[in-house]
Protein backbone atom coordinates (compact mmCIF):
# COMPACT_ATOMS: atom_id res chain seq x y z
CA UNK A 1 0.00 0.00 0.00
CA UNK A 2 1.17 3.80 -0.86
CA UNK A 3 1.63 5.66 2.26
CA UNK A 4 0.73 8.99 0.68
CA UNK A 5 -1.06 10.19 -2.10
CA UNK A 6 -0.44 13.65 -3.26
CA UNK A 7 -3.18 15.10 -5.70
CA UNK A 8 -1.89 18.08 -7.53
CA UNK A 9 1.70 18.18 -9.53
CA UNK A 10 1.91 21.97 -9.07
CA UNK A 11 4.75 23.44 -6.72
CA UNK A 12 2.76 22.35 -3.47
CA UNK A 13 2.83 19.20 -4.28
CA UNK A 14 5.98 18.26 -5.93
CA UNK A 15 7.83 20.19 -2.86
CA UNK A 16 5.68 17.60 -0.58
CA UNK A 17 6.74 14.88 -2.37
CA UNK A 18 10.39 15.80 -2.44
CA UNK A 19 9.93 16.36 1.22
CA UNK A 20 8.04 13.41 2.49
CA UNK A 21 10.80 10.74 -0.17
CA UNK A 22 13.57 12.48 1.43
CA UNK A 23 12.06 11.45 5.12
CA UNK A 24 11.74 7.63 3.72
CA UNK A 25 8.12 7.85 2.87
CA UNK A 26 6.28 5.78 -0.24
CA UNK A 27 4.76 8.59 -2.17
CA UNK A 28 2.25 9.18 -5.26
CA UNK A 29 1.86 12.22 -6.84
CA UNK A 30 -1.14 12.35 -9.39
CA UNK A 31 -1.46 15.30 -11.82
CA UNK A 32 -4.19 15.63 -13.86
CA UNK A 33 -2.45 17.04 -17.14
CA UNK A 34 1.72 17.86 -16.94
CA UNK A 35 3.82 18.81 -13.87
CA UNK A 36 3.29 22.51 -13.13
CA UNK A 37 0.68 23.35 -15.59
CA UNK A 38 -1.83 24.63 -13.71
CA UNK A 39 -1.13 27.89 -11.71
CA UNK A 40 3.08 27.47 -10.97
CA UNK A 41 4.02 27.68 -14.37
CA UNK A 42 1.40 30.88 -14.86
CA UNK A 43 2.70 32.52 -11.58
CA UNK A 44 4.97 36.06 -11.79
CA UNK A 45 7.77 33.70 -10.09
CA UNK A 46 8.06 36.58 -7.16
CA UNK A 47 9.82 35.40 -3.98
CA UNK A 48 9.56 37.10 -1.02
CA UNK A 49 8.71 37.40 2.53
CA UNK A 50 7.46 40.87 3.20
CA UNK A 51 4.06 39.90 4.61
CA UNK A 52 1.95 41.36 7.15
CA UNK A 53 0.91 38.41 9.06
CA UNK A 54 3.80 36.60 11.33
CA UNK A 55 2.93 32.58 9.73
CA UNK A 56 3.24 34.07 5.99
CA UNK A 57 6.43 36.01 7.05
CA UNK A 58 8.08 32.66 8.21
CA UNK A 59 6.64 30.31 5.44
CA UNK A 60 8.54 33.28 3.18
CA UNK A 61 11.64 33.51 4.88
CA UNK A 62 11.70 29.63 5.39
CA UNK A 63 11.18 29.33 1.54
CA UNK A 64 13.61 32.52 0.56
CA UNK A 65 16.57 30.37 2.57
CA UNK A 66 15.42 26.77 0.64
CA UNK A 67 15.60 28.54 -3.07
CA UNK A 68 18.92 30.36 -2.19
CA UNK A 69 20.21 26.62 -1.68
CA UNK A 70 18.59 25.14 -4.34
CA UNK A 71 21.62 24.31 -6.62
CA UNK A 72 22.41 21.73 -3.79
CA UNK A 73 19.17 20.74 -2.21
CA UNK A 74 17.36 19.34 -4.32
CA UNK A 75 19.66 20.19 -6.92
CA UNK A 76 18.39 22.08 -9.79
CA UNK A 77 18.85 25.88 -11.54
CA UNK A 78 16.33 27.96 -11.20
CA UNK A 79 17.64 31.03 -11.91
CA UNK A 80 17.28 33.09 -8.70
CA UNK A 81 17.19 36.63 -9.46
CA UNK A 82 17.43 38.72 -5.76
CA UNK A 83 17.35 41.78 -6.57
CA UNK A 84 14.70 42.87 -4.33
CA UNK A 85 10.78 43.69 -4.09
CA UNK A 86 9.91 47.55 -4.08
CA UNK A 87 6.29 48.73 -2.26
CA UNK A 88 5.39 52.18 -3.73
CA UNK A 89 3.27 53.52 -1.73
CA UNK A 90 0.69 56.57 -2.23
CA UNK A 91 -1.66 57.09 0.79
CA UNK A 92 -0.85 57.81 3.95
CA UNK A 93 -3.00 54.54 5.52
CA UNK A 94 -0.93 52.18 3.59
CA UNK A 95 2.48 53.94 4.73
CA UNK A 96 1.21 53.40 8.66
CA UNK A 97 0.16 49.97 7.36
CA UNK A 98 3.56 49.17 6.04
CA UNK A 99 5.58 50.57 8.45
CA UNK A 100 4.07 48.13 11.01
CA UNK A 101 4.67 45.71 8.62
CA UNK A 102 8.76 46.80 8.34
CA UNK A 103 8.77 46.65 12.25
CA UNK A 104 7.09 43.40 12.51
CA UNK A 105 9.57 41.91 9.33
CA UNK A 106 12.76 43.34 11.11
CA UNK A 107 11.80 41.91 14.37
CA UNK A 108 11.89 38.01 13.26
CA UNK A 109 14.82 38.69 10.68
CA UNK A 110 13.77 39.89 7.36
CA UNK A 111 16.11 43.13 5.85
CA UNK A 112 13.29 45.48 4.73
CA UNK A 113 12.88 49.31 5.22
CA UNK A 114 11.18 52.27 4.54
CA UNK A 115 12.74 54.53 2.02
CA UNK A 116 11.98 57.72 0.31
CA UNK A 117 9.73 58.21 -2.95
CA UNK A 118 13.92 59.57 -4.47
CA UNK A 119 15.49 55.99 -3.03
CA UNK A 120 12.83 54.47 -4.86
CA UNK A 121 13.04 56.01 -8.33
CA UNK A 122 17.34 55.12 -8.17
CA UNK A 123 16.41 51.48 -6.99
CA UNK A 124 13.70 51.01 -9.99
CA UNK A 125 14.13 54.11 -12.62
CA UNK A 126 11.40 53.66 -15.20
CA UNK A 127 8.94 55.11 -12.00
CA UNK A 128 7.74 58.25 -11.49
CA UNK A 129 7.54 59.73 -8.32
CA UNK A 130 4.21 61.76 -8.78
CA UNK A 131 2.00 60.92 -5.60
CA UNK A 132 4.41 58.83 -3.67
CA UNK A 133 4.79 59.34 -0.23
CA UNK A 134 7.58 56.79 -0.21
CA UNK A 135 8.43 52.77 -0.56
CA UNK A 136 9.32 49.84 1.18
CA UNK A 137 12.29 47.83 -0.13
CA UNK A 138 13.62 44.13 1.29
CA UNK A 139 16.89 43.34 -0.70
CA UNK A 140 16.92 39.62 -0.08
CA UNK A 141 13.80 39.39 -2.04
CA UNK A 142 13.02 38.59 -5.59
CA UNK A 143 12.30 36.24 -8.24
CA UNK A 144 13.08 33.02 -9.47
CA UNK A 145 11.84 30.62 -12.43
CA UNK A 146 8.48 28.55 -11.01
CA UNK A 147 8.67 25.67 -13.52
CA UNK A 148 12.58 24.69 -12.78
CA UNK A 149 11.49 24.73 -8.96
CA UNK A 150 8.64 21.97 -9.96
CA UNK A 151 10.87 20.21 -11.87
CA UNK A 152 13.72 20.12 -9.38
CA UNK A 153 11.67 19.19 -6.64
CA UNK A 154 10.07 16.37 -9.05
CA UNK A 155 13.51 14.96 -10.29
CA UNK A 156 14.81 14.61 -6.68
CA UNK A 157 11.69 12.99 -5.59
CA UNK A 158 11.94 10.40 -8.02
CA UNK A 159 15.54 9.72 -7.95
CA UNK A 160 14.31 9.07 -3.88
CA UNK A 161 11.29 6.78 -5.10
CA UNK A 162 8.55 8.86 -5.74
CA UNK A 163 5.82 7.40 -8.67
CA UNK A 164 4.96 10.82 -10.13
CA UNK A 165 2.05 10.31 -12.56
CA UNK A 166 0.98 12.51 -15.05
CA UNK A 167 -1.87 12.70 -17.18
CA UNK A 168 -3.64 10.82 -14.28
CA UNK A 169 -6.70 12.53 -13.22
CA UNK A 170 -8.19 11.99 -9.36
CA UNK A 171 -11.99 11.07 -9.69
CA UNK A 172 -12.77 10.00 -6.37
CA UNK A 173 -11.56 8.99 -2.92
CA UNK A 174 -12.87 6.08 -1.07
CA UNK A 175 -13.73 6.72 2.89
CA UNK A 176 -15.20 4.07 5.34
CA UNK A 177 -15.72 5.09 9.29
CA UNK A 178 -14.55 8.45 8.80
CA UNK A 179 -10.96 6.48 7.27
CA UNK A 180 -9.79 7.04 3.63
CA UNK A 181 -8.88 3.98 2.08
CA UNK A 182 -7.72 4.90 -1.35
CA UNK A 183 -7.64 6.99 -4.27
CA UNK A 184 -9.77 6.43 -7.28
CA UNK A 185 -8.01 7.59 -10.62
CA UNK A 186 -9.14 7.52 -14.31
CA UNK A 187 -6.41 4.58 -14.53
CA UNK A 188 -7.04 2.38 -11.13
CA UNK A 189 -7.60 2.29 -7.65
CA UNK A 190 -4.41 3.48 -5.47
CA UNK A 191 -4.94 1.76 -2.12
CA UNK A 192 -3.99 4.46 0.35
CA UNK A 193 -4.47 5.63 4.40
CA UNK A 194 -3.25 9.19 3.76
CA UNK A 195 -4.02 11.92 0.65
CA UNK A 196 -2.63 15.56 0.66
CA UNK A 197 -4.72 17.46 -0.96
CA UNK A 198 -2.62 20.84 -3.32
CA UNK A 199 -5.13 20.92 -6.62
CA UNK A 200 -4.61 24.40 -6.12
CA UNK A 201 -7.72 26.27 -7.68
CA UNK A 202 -8.77 22.63 -8.29
CA UNK A 203 -8.97 21.86 -4.36
CA UNK A 204 -12.98 22.39 -3.33
CA UNK A 205 -13.39 19.30 -5.55
CA UNK A 206 -11.19 17.31 -4.25
CA UNK A 207 -12.38 18.16 -1.02
CA UNK A 208 -15.86 17.27 -1.48
CA UNK A 209 -14.96 14.08 -2.34
CA UNK A 210 -14.17 13.37 1.19
CA UNK A 211 -17.04 15.84 2.41
CA UNK A 212 -14.20 18.56 3.81
CA UNK A 213 -14.96 22.04 2.50
CA UNK A 214 -12.39 23.94 1.24
CA UNK A 215 -13.49 27.32 0.58
CA UNK A 216 -10.96 28.09 -2.69
CA UNK A 217 -12.37 30.20 -5.65
CA UNK A 218 -10.41 30.19 -8.83
CA UNK A 219 -9.63 33.53 -10.47
CA UNK A 220 -7.72 34.38 -13.65
CA UNK A 221 -5.56 36.61 -13.37
CA UNK A 222 -3.60 37.90 -16.90
CA UNK A 223 0.30 38.53 -17.33
CA UNK A 224 1.86 40.47 -19.94
CA UNK A 225 5.86 40.60 -21.13
CA UNK A 226 6.92 43.60 -23.20
CA UNK A 227 9.67 43.25 -26.43
CA UNK A 228 13.07 44.08 -25.10
CA UNK A 229 13.42 47.76 -23.20
CA UNK A 230 16.41 48.94 -21.70
CA UNK A 231 16.34 48.50 -17.57
CA UNK A 232 19.44 48.03 -14.94
CA UNK A 233 20.49 44.35 -14.77
CA UNK A 234 19.48 44.57 -10.65
CA UNK A 235 15.78 46.09 -11.25
CA UNK A 236 13.79 44.97 -8.10
CA UNK A 237 10.35 43.64 -8.73
CA UNK A 238 8.30 46.72 -8.44
CA UNK A 239 4.67 46.65 -7.48
CA UNK A 240 2.64 50.06 -7.21
CA UNK A 241 0.73 49.49 -4.32
CA UNK A 242 -2.37 51.54 -4.78
CA UNK A 243 -3.19 50.33 -8.15
CA UNK A 244 -1.44 46.64 -7.92
CA UNK A 245 0.61 47.28 -11.19
CA UNK A 246 3.84 45.34 -10.69
CA UNK A 247 6.76 44.55 -13.42
CA UNK A 248 10.34 42.78 -13.01
CA UNK A 249 12.93 42.33 -15.84
CA UNK A 250 11.91 38.77 -17.96
CA UNK A 251 14.66 37.73 -20.54
CA UNK A 252 15.38 41.16 -22.49
CA UNK A 253 11.86 42.65 -21.53
CA UNK A 254 9.54 43.06 -18.76
CA UNK A 255 7.04 40.69 -17.36
CA UNK A 256 4.21 43.22 -15.91
CA UNK A 257 0.70 42.82 -14.36
CA UNK A 258 -2.04 43.68 -12.03
CA UNK A 259 -5.32 42.63 -10.62
CA UNK A 260 -8.71 43.01 -12.18
CA UNK A 261 -11.41 43.96 -10.00
CA UNK A 262 -13.47 43.23 -12.62
CA UNK A 263 -12.83 39.94 -13.20
CA UNK A 264 -15.44 37.23 -12.23
CA UNK A 265 -14.37 33.83 -10.09
CA UNK A 266 -14.17 30.89 -12.80
CA UNK A 267 -11.46 28.59 -14.87
CA UNK A 268 -11.70 30.68 -17.83
CA UNK A 269 -7.87 31.10 -18.66
CA UNK A 270 -8.22 32.91 -22.21
CA UNK A 271 -5.94 35.65 -22.86
CA UNK A 272 -8.25 38.90 -23.56
CA UNK A 273 -7.44 42.98 -24.42
CA UNK A 274 -10.56 44.27 -22.26
CA UNK A 275 -7.77 44.36 -19.19
CA UNK A 276 -5.03 46.12 -21.04
CA UNK A 277 -6.77 49.69 -20.95
CA UNK A 278 -6.45 49.28 -17.41
CA UNK A 279 -2.67 48.02 -17.42
CA UNK A 280 -1.76 51.03 -19.70
CA UNK A 281 -3.62 53.42 -17.64
CA UNK A 282 -1.73 52.36 -14.42
CA UNK A 283 1.67 52.08 -16.11
CA UNK A 284 1.06 55.85 -17.97
CA UNK A 285 0.71 57.17 -14.15
CA UNK A 286 3.53 54.74 -12.29
CA UNK A 287 6.20 54.10 -15.50
CA UNK A 288 5.10 56.34 -18.30
CA UNK A 289 7.91 55.15 -20.81
CA UNK A 290 6.64 51.71 -20.80
CA UNK A 291 3.81 52.78 -22.15
CA UNK A 292 6.39 53.03 -25.78
CA UNK A 293 7.09 49.38 -25.48
CA UNK A 294 5.18 46.52 -27.56
CA UNK A 295 3.76 43.80 -26.00
CA UNK A 296 5.48 40.53 -26.88
CA UNK A 297 3.41 37.64 -25.49
CA UNK A 298 1.06 37.22 -22.67
CA UNK A 299 -0.62 34.34 -20.54
CA UNK A 300 -3.57 34.22 -18.04
CA UNK A 301 -3.58 31.51 -14.92
CA UNK A 302 -5.53 30.92 -11.75
CA UNK A 303 -5.59 32.75 -8.83
CA UNK A 304 -6.79 29.59 -5.91
CA UNK A 305 -8.58 32.51 -3.70
CA UNK A 306 -9.39 32.10 0.15
CA UNK A 307 -11.60 34.08 1.99
CA UNK A 308 -9.41 35.90 3.78
CA UNK A 309 -6.47 35.72 0.61
CA UNK A 310 -4.07 33.44 3.58
CA UNK A 311 -3.24 30.06 2.58
CA UNK A 312 -5.56 26.74 4.27
CA UNK A 313 -3.57 24.22 5.56
CA UNK A 314 -3.84 21.39 7.85
CA UNK A 315 -5.56 18.08 8.76
CA UNK A 316 -9.00 16.90 8.34
CA UNK A 317 -10.52 16.95 12.07
CA UNK A 318 -13.67 14.41 10.37
CA UNK A 319 -11.79 12.65 7.91
CA UNK A 320 -8.94 10.94 9.10
CA UNK A 321 -5.26 11.49 7.09
CA UNK A 322 -7.14 13.69 4.68
CA UNK A 323 -4.55 16.72 4.56
CA UNK A 324 -4.86 20.05 2.53
CA UNK A 325 -2.67 22.46 1.58
CA UNK A 326 -4.47 25.34 -0.54
CA UNK A 327 -5.99 28.52 -0.98
CA UNK A 328 -2.77 30.49 -1.26
CA UNK A 329 -4.55 33.52 -3.10
CA UNK A 330 -1.02 34.26 -5.07
CA UNK A 331 1.83 33.96 -2.68
CA UNK A 332 1.72 29.88 -3.31
CA UNK A 333 4.79 29.69 -5.53
CA UNK A 334 6.80 31.82 -2.89
CA UNK A 335 5.63 29.86 0.14
CA UNK A 336 6.10 26.12 -1.52
CA UNK A 337 9.50 25.12 -0.40
CA UNK A 338 8.59 25.43 3.31
CA UNK A 339 4.70 24.14 2.62
CA UNK A 340 6.65 20.85 1.14
CA UNK A 341 8.20 20.77 4.91
CA UNK A 342 4.90 21.50 6.83
CA UNK A 343 3.06 18.79 4.82
CA UNK A 344 5.70 16.15 5.29
CA UNK A 345 5.96 17.02 9.42
CA UNK A 346 2.20 16.82 9.66
CA UNK A 347 2.43 13.22 7.43
CA UNK A 348 4.65 12.15 10.17
CA UNK A 349 3.14 13.44 12.98
CA UNK A 350 6.25 15.73 14.05
CA UNK A 351 5.93 19.60 15.40
CA UNK A 352 5.92 21.88 11.66
CA UNK A 353 8.94 23.85 11.12
CA UNK A 354 6.20 26.87 11.00
CA UNK A 355 3.11 26.94 13.35
CA UNK A 356 0.06 26.75 10.69
CA UNK A 357 -2.32 25.83 13.33
CA UNK A 358 -3.88 29.38 12.30
CA UNK A 359 -4.54 28.47 8.57
CA UNK A 360 -6.85 25.47 9.72
CA UNK A 361 -9.68 25.67 7.39
CA UNK A 362 -11.61 25.43 10.78
CA UNK A 363 -10.97 28.71 11.01
CA UNK A 364 -13.65 30.26 8.28
CA UNK A 365 -16.63 28.39 10.20
CA UNK A 366 -15.55 30.12 13.50
CA UNK A 367 -15.38 33.72 11.36
CA UNK A 368 -11.51 34.06 12.71
CA UNK A 369 -10.23 34.85 9.69
CA UNK A 370 -7.01 36.84 9.26
CA UNK A 371 -6.34 39.24 5.97
CA UNK A 372 -3.15 39.15 5.08
CA UNK A 373 -2.51 43.37 4.28
CA UNK A 374 0.63 42.71 1.64
CA UNK A 375 -0.73 41.06 -1.59
CA UNK A 376 -2.07 42.56 -4.74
Amino acid sequence: MTEVVIAGGGVVGASTAFHLAEAGVSVVLLERDTLASGSTSRAAGGVRATFSDPVNIALGLRSLAAFERFGTRPGAEIDLRQHGYLFLLDNAEDMAAFQTSVDLQNSLGVPSRMISAEEARELSPLISTEGLLGAVFSPRDGHCTPEAVVQGYASAARRLGADIRQHCTVTGIAVKDGEILGVQTDREFIPTSTVVCAAGAWSAAIGDMVGVPLPVRPLRRQIRVTESVSVPSDLPFTIDFGTTFYFHPEGPGLLVGMSDPDQEFGFDTHVSDEWLERLAAAAARRAPSLTEVGIARGWAGLYEVSPDHNAIVGESREVSRFLYATGFSGHGFLQGPAIGEVMRDLVLGHTPVVDVSSLDATRFASQEIRPEHNVV
